[in-house]
């Protein structure tokens, strides 16, 4: 199975790296500024191992054929219509899509472009970056990428790609409730990036700072949307992220606080902003109560409209 990967960002480069480590047959499409960092090739710096492909295959998307078997999508959410628009020439008629963004918007999208058939859905967990030279600095023992069909969870493709992904070095894992999951990742970064932007903070400084409650209110007033939409967290998970948001001793923090801090673009329409959108009316509660979701979601967008009116140079 040939395997297109969209973009060699942080994620997109790491699981592709890894894969190609495996033996797998893996291209990278990507714009040519990074395709001449790839030329010098692609280093992955791990505490679970460091990778270096010395000639990463990679295209550019005029060269694009329609061969490819599966194509592993980490976008940012607000370059998924660009992205479509660059790969879709790829996409035959067995091609598989395994999308990996944040939040549910990009399914719709997805199948509105492509149809159903193709798109499947998944989620990870990881945290790295991109150095100034184009590697990759994974940032943690966590490497973890679980996906699955939408309808058929046993499918002949679904089984193949559970056995390519399984020959690399992270953890992949075939889904048989993979939208509980999507789901069950939006509400956790939903309320991360809720309160540590709206803070300005990490977990445990805002714990420390006697805000304790405020984390474990915005879990729970994200979960209310989700169990609304009929993908209630499991309790298990609510007491692990519930622990989690209320770690005195955590440095944890979204990494869309990162964004803020570097003056860059955020995921705030699609990760807080569709959740907030998805309440609709199966909010019962009185308009006189606060919505801490609604407040993070003003907060952020004051920040992208003053960031739009003060453009930096270079951007």
């Amino acid at each position: 199975m040939k395997v297109l990967v969209i973009g060699a960002g942080a994620v997109g480069a790491y699981f592709g790296a890894r894969l190609l480590e495996a033996g797998v047959d893996v291209t990278f499409l990507v714009r040519p500024a990074r395709a001449a960092q790839l030329r010098q090739g692609l280093s992955v710096k791990s505490p679970l191992g460091d990778v270096h492909i010395a000639a990463p295959p990679h295209v550019i998307s005029d060269n694009l054929g329609k061969d490819y078997g599966l194509i592993l999508l980490s976008c940012k959410a607000y370059d998924l219509p660009g992205a479509i628009e660059s790969f879709s020439p790829a996409v035959g008629a067995d091609t598989a899509i395994l999308p990996l963004l944040n939040g549910m918007r990009h399914l719709d999208q997805l199948r509105q472009r492509f149809g159903a058939r193709p798109v499947l859905g998944g989620q990870c967990q990881i945290s790295a970056t991109l150095a100034a030279d184009g590697s990759v600095l994974h940032l943690n023992e966590t490497h973890q990428l679980s996906f699955g069909e939408l309808e058929n969870p046993r499918s002949d493709r679904a089984l193949a790609i559970e056995a390519m992904l399984s020959k690399a070095k992270f953890d992949s894992r075939r889904s048989d409730s993979i939208l509980q999951e999507m789901w069950e990742k939006w509400v956790f970064i939903a309320a991360l990036a809720g309160s540590t932007c709206s803070m300005r903070a990490s977990v445990g400084d805002i714990v420390r700072a006697a805000g304790a409650d405020f984390g474990r209110r915005m879990l729970g007033e994200c979960a209310a949307i989700a169990a609304a939409q009929g993908f209630s967290p499991r309790q298990p998970f609510i007491a692990k992220m519930d622990s989690v948001l209320t770690d005195t001793s955590s440095t944890l923090a979204a990494s869309m606080l990162r964004d803020i801090e570097r003056g860059a673009r955020t995921e705030a329409e699609h990760v807080v902003g569709d959740l907030l959108a998805r309440r609709g009316r199966t909010d019962e509660r009185s308009n006189s109560e606060l919505s801490l979701l609604a407040l993070a979601y003003a907060h952020l967008k004051a920040y992208e409209l003053r960031r739009a009116a003060t453009p930096t140079p270079g951007r």
